[in-house]
């Protein structure tokens, strides 16, 4: 069975960076809103294993109370002027620049993900925080609209907060998916109550931390630990609006609870995402960018590639250079750049991988490279496995692994690899690779994909956040980025003011008259071209 370079590790791992003294995550943790004599939940580390976060969890009780101070905050935040929170927002730039050692010690040391993926967050949340600064003016100024009589009625759109937004954020991207979703929400002028992943929460407090340091108003964004089954309920009692990041089972309970109370919902989901690799591609740069369509965060990414389809005609070039490439990445625990892959975050993830694989290879797949969990390394280790030979009886032919295992098939033609592409319920992300940039978008237009990108994996989707960023079917509802991102936290309001003349006949006109003078209008307005 072929096996990827591992990076020589200490058997219990490297220890916690310098940044994460005992005290410093205290100070984080009691950032929790949560009683004083709380529960308490322990974490662990990935890479070794060891306890690492000691942090209260947080009763209905004590969501109820955050949504209250939320809501008393998020009165004086909406009157701030939008000019006071883009400076706020931009001071968060630069401290999160500043001190990305710091986050990038935490992401480590809670999910276990190399330093350069850790980094990637830390360019997300730059670009994010300065794309809203600079643009959130033109979004949420109030707008003139066509009135309903030219030159007679003034029409304009207003936009308002909603109040008080819920934020479910996951434990795969903790410093991405804490903040990005926040960041828009806050800027719109809402108060956040947030709920993290318990594995990764220390991530979220310390962006919350920094975000009151750049000049938040205290009780404006609020945190609060403990399973959905637990506080759930509560976050959504008291939400209005609700941001998630999760599974697709847990999405649709969402949704169907959010539509009893009338409120919205934005849902990124999961995803079973494909690349195709073209006839004409570049196969060496098509390797390449498959390594990093599939592995980064040890292929814990709603958006990586699981599947991967390759022309006939160049599949064992592809596959060859693919497998070298994989079999050539850096496994290991480390808080350097020195490593291509890390470890797993969760057990229960490990437990899933391994299934999957082992599941595959019973019922005949081939694998081309890795296909075993690294026990040696670290408890959650498991290394870049590729498969050939998967057919529909194996459970990963379909379902999401989110793990650091892709699929080798190939295709016909063009129409074969779409068809195959979208033969799935979902539709987050997709990556299409051909020497022509033409032939590819016109490739990528045919994938059912929120997000599909040209010669790369996924970066330049989800980096070109003036774009909307989401799934389709089951990948999920609404968008992050662009307009939508942040105006998906506001109310439209439409304030029309008539002027001289309404639709109603003056004195004297009869209804007759009137209508047929409304008639000739119309068909003149028509006639001007007038929208």
């Amino acid at each position: 069975m072929a096996t990827a370079h591992a990076r020589p590790t200490a058997a219990r791992g490297p220890r916690l960076p310098a940044s994460l003294t005992p005290a410093a995550l205290r100070r984080l943790a009691g950032r929790v809103s949560a009683a004083p004599d709380a529960a308490r939940v322990t974490t662990s580390a990935p890479y070794t294993g060891v306890p690492l976060a000691d942090l209260p969890v947080s009763t209905p009780a004590d969501v109820e109370d955050a949504f209250a101070r939320a809501r008393t905050a998020q009165r004086t935040w909406a009157a701030t002027p939008l000019a006071e929170r883009r400076k706020i927002l931009l001071r968060y730039h630069d401290l999160v620049l500043a001190r990305q050692d710091e986050a990038l010690d935490l992401m480590q040391a809670e999910n276990g993900k190399t330093r350069r993926d850790a980094f990637l967050e830390v360019v997300d949340i730059g670009i994010v925080s300065r794309y809203y600064a600079r643009n959130a003016a033109r979004y949420l100024a109030p707008k003139r609209r066509r009135g309903a009589i030219p030159l007679l009625t003034h029409t304009t759109e207003v936009r308002h907060p909603k109040g008080v937004v819920a934020v479910i954020s996951p434990w795969n991207y903790p410093l991405s998916m804490a903040a990005s979703d926040t960041l828009a929400a806050l800027t719109a002028g809402n108060a956040v109550v947030q709920k993290p992943d318990t594995q990764t929460a220390l991530t979220a407090l310390w962006s919350m931390e920094l975000m009151y340091e750049a000049g938040l108003p205290e009780g404006v964004w609020q945190m609060v630990i403990g399973r959905g089954s637990s506080i759930g309920g509560a976050l959504m009692d008291n939400a209005d609006y609700l941001m998630f990041t999760g599974s697709t089972a847990t999405g649709r309970e969402i949704a169907s609870d959010a539509g009893k109370r009338l409120i919205g919902a934005s849902l990124e989901l999961g995803g079973k995402n494909p690349m195709i690799v073209l006839d004409d591609a570049d196969i060496e740069k098509a390797a390449e960018g498959a390594v990093a369509a599939c592995f980064p965060s040890a292929g814990q990414l709603c958006v990586s590639v699981e599947r991967l389809y390759v022309a006939e005609s160049v599949r064992d070039a592809f596959v060859a250079a693919f497998t070298a490439r994989t079999k050539r990445l850096r496994i290991g625990a480390a808080y350097d750049y020195g490593v291509d892959v890390g470890s797993l975050t969760t057990p229960a993830q490990l437990k899933t991988v391994t299934e999957h694989v082992d599941d595959a290879v019973a019922k005949g797949a081939t694998v081309l490279a890795g296909g075993r969990a690294r026990p040696d390394l670290g408890p959650l280790f498991y290394e870049p496995t590729i498969l050939a030979d998967v057919t529909p009886d194996m459970t990963l032919h379909a379902q999401e692994t989110f793990g650091p295992v892709v699929s080798v098939h190939s295709f016909r033609d063009v129409d074969d690899a779409v068809e195959q592409a979208n033969a799935t319920a979902y539709g987050l992300n997709a990556s299409v690779w051909s020497r022509d940039g033409r032939r590819g978008r016109a490739v990528a237009a045919r994938v059912h994909a929120g997000t599909v990108n040209v010669n790369e994996a996924f970066a330049a989707a989800w980096g070109s956040v003036d774009a909307p960023m989401g799934g389709m079917g089951d990948s999920g509802l609404g968008r992050r980025h662009g307009a939508e991102g942040i105006l998906k936290y506001t109310e439209p309001q439409t304030i029309a003011h008539q002027r001289v003349q309404g639709f109603s006949p003056p004195r004297r006109v009869s209804p007759e008259t009137w209508a047929a003078l409304l008639t000739g209008g119309l068909r003149a307005l028509k006639v001007l071209g007038v929208r």
